[in-house]
């Protein structure tokens, strides 16, 4: 996953499991020279600590320099999946992780405007009207109006 300018980022939050933990720093460099990449002892050693200590690695620098790549190593060494994120300014965590399709549920609202009517009739005030859709809650903020993002 790309954050930023150039930052590459690996979380095991992210990572599918089935995964293989490396027990030394040559164990990373073999497996990443099975993925074409040729690792120094430095990236070897760092993909390793980040491994052991369940922290995520972060990579910055220009375009074109590897970053990416690396990212695609590790994660094939691993066995996990890579979860790119192409970011931009004014990209948040309501952007990357969910985002709330508020005109469907308006739309869905009016389609049962009715029957949120006949559910209401009955309350015999504001306070209990008020309760009473609280208990619908669920049927307006439900997994249906949530809109799919990478994260």
């Amino acid at each position: 996953m790309t954050l930023g300018d150039g930052v590459v980022r690996f979380q095991r939050e992210f990572l599918v499991s089935n995964t293989q933990e490396f027990s030394t720093p040559e164990q990373v460099s073999v497996a990443l020279s099975k993925q074409k990449y040729i690792a120094n002892d430095e990236i070897a050693t760092t993909v390793y600590l980040t491994d052991q200590l369940s922290k995520p690695l972060l990579l910055e620098g220009p375009a074109g320099v590897g970053k990416t790549e690396l990212a695609k190593a590790v994660a094939g060494a691993a066995g996990r999946e890579l979860i790119r994120l192409q970011c931009y300014e004014g990209l948040d965590e309501t952007k990357a992780l969910y985002e709330w399709e508020y005109a469907k549920q308006l739309l869905y609202t009016q389609l049962l405007r009715d029957k949120l009517q006949d559910t209401l009739a009955d309350a015999n005030s504001l306070a209990a009207a008020a309760d009473r859709l609280a208990q619908e809650e669920d049927v307006f903020f439900s997994m249906r109006f949530l809109l799919q993002r990478p994260l």
